[in-house]
């Protein structure tokens, strides 16, 4: 085999890529016949994406059984299922463990490497590639990829180098995070050879309050149009308004949050919350977000409710409101005070300090008497969405109907493999993604080795 040759060549070091790389050449040694695998990586160095999951700490996979993990995967957990059951949550913490990576169990079935930091998971599915037979070429841009005659692949990067193969893995991520080298490569060569995208947007993202940026700068900039790339973004290095700087900081638990587009409504989530730079984050607001960046992308309205105290009926919270109201106002200590000032008194009781002003400027007409409703009805106007520049994950990609789910091989182009973001398959946060990639990564290698046109290697 000529220089720069490769039985398969795979495109993108990162989760799917590296899991590709492995189950390739494990393939290929377990057969006992020489087969070359090549990974191609844009980056300095490969699972840049990775370094960063979890802030770090690299939340790579979830135990929960395939009956509950499917529910968290979009929009058709069923394609994922080969893949899932050809490398489990368990299997892969096992595949870590056999690489030197020790793991942890935390809530919400979430693993994490022992160490709690990324480049222990990098390292461990670097090395296992490699040690399998793999070869990981980094600082390779492709720019161009072209389906000779013959069925192989020819594959030019910007340095010039020239690649060749007979089996291509496209493993290139989606748009979240392009500086760790997700641009969306993976689409356009996806549709260059025939195959359908179907429509792109961030998900796992900052759902951005009506107010809570100050859009002043922009707007002038923009004529009167806050979307910067896209219908409804708005960016992340935008400066909070005066209520976005009441709301940030803010860390709730045990609220529920409640989606309504075009007046519908749309999901409901329990669970923590955050107000961050960005907008509402957290567990909820990250689950909520892919229905809110669809709809808003799609032109519908959307608005949020949340209930800061879910687990009580807003009857038996206007009793316990009234006692407290009673207790206040029997105080000596506020006999002189003016009713502004014993009704904050009274919000001490119900609500978190930090988190007084903000319900004050958004709920102006509640008192004693209908502070149980405002309670559990804050209601927030959503305008716009936090984008690729920080989103965790790229819904929309390569269309699942054209991939065969058992191989992940397309059913336009023989010798072409598709796994992890790149395709139409994304996940709610909580390890959940990553093994989605882990899961399709691996099961695209295995299978681009196996139905190799060499009969020592296909079965």
């Amino acid at each position: 085999m000529a220089n720069n040759s490769a039985d398969i060549i795979i495109i993108g070091g990162g989760a799917a890529g590296l899991m590709a790389a492995a189950g390739a050449a494990e393939t290929f040694a377990r057969k006992g016949v020489e087969g070359k695998v090549t990974v191609l990586e844009k980056m300095p160095r490969p699972g840049r994406k990775i370094m960063i999951t979890g802030k770090g700490r690299c939340n790579f996979t979830n135990l929960k059984a395939w009956n509950e993990f499917s529910e968290h995967v979009h929009p058709k957990p069923g394609f994922l299922k080969p893949s899932f059951y050809n490398l489990t949550s368990e299997r892969m913490i096992d595949f870590l463990q056999e690489a030197g990576m020790e793991s942890v169990v935390e809530r919400g079935d979430r693993a994490f490497p022992a160490s709690h930091l990324a480049s222990d998971v990098v390292d461990a599915l670097v090395r296992t590639a490699e040690q399998a037979g793999a070869e990981v070429l980094c600082n390779k841009e492709v720019r161009e990829i072209v389906r000779q005659d013959n069925g192989s692949f020819r594959i030019k990067c910007g340095d010039g180098a020239s690649y060749s193969c007979s089996k291509l893995i496209i493993c290139t991520g989606g748009l979240s995070y392009p500086k760790t080298g997700s641009t969306g490569d993976g689409y356009a060569w996806a549709e260059q050879m025939g195959h359908s995208v179907r429509p792109l947007f961030p998900s796992l993202t900052a759902v951005v309050p009506r107010g809570y940026k100050d859009l002043s700068t922009t707007l002038e900039m923009t004529g009167g149009k806050p979307e910067m790339t896209g219908k409804g973004h708005i960016h992340r290095s935008e400066p909070l308004s005066e209520l976005g700087q009441m709301l940030c900081g803010n860390q709730l638990k045990n609220v529920a949050l409640t989606v309504f587009i075009d007046g519908n409504e749309a999901q409901y989530e329990f669970g923590d919350l955050d107000f961050t730079d960005g907008g509402i984050e957290g567990p909820i607001g990250f689950k909520v977000s892919r229905k809110c960046v669809n709809a808003i992308v799609n032109g519908s309205k959307v608005h949020v409710v949340m209930d800061m105290k879910p687990a009580v009926e807003i009857e038996d919270l206007t009793v316990r409101i009234s006692t407290l109201w009673n207790e206040v106002s029997k105080d000596k200590r506020n006999a002189q005070k003016i009713y502004k000032d014993r009704f904050k008194i009274l919000l001490t009781k119900v609500l978190p300090m930090s988190l007084i002003p903000a319900f004050v400027r958004c709920n102006p007409n509640a008192d004693h008497k209908t502070l149980a409703k405002f309670l559990k009805n804050w209601k927030f106007e959503i305008a716009g969405y936090v984008g690729y520049e920080r989103c965790v994950i790229t819904a929309g990609g390569v269309s699942l109907d054209e991939i065969t789910p058992k191989t992940l091989e397309s059913k336009l182009v023989p010798g072409l493999y598709f796994a992890g973001e790149v395709l139409d398959l994304d996940a709610d946060t909580g390890g959940y993604n990553l093994q989605t990639a882990f899961s399709t990564g691996y099961l695209a290698g295995i299978n681009a080795a196996r139905f190799l046109d060499n009969p020592e290697v296909a079965e």
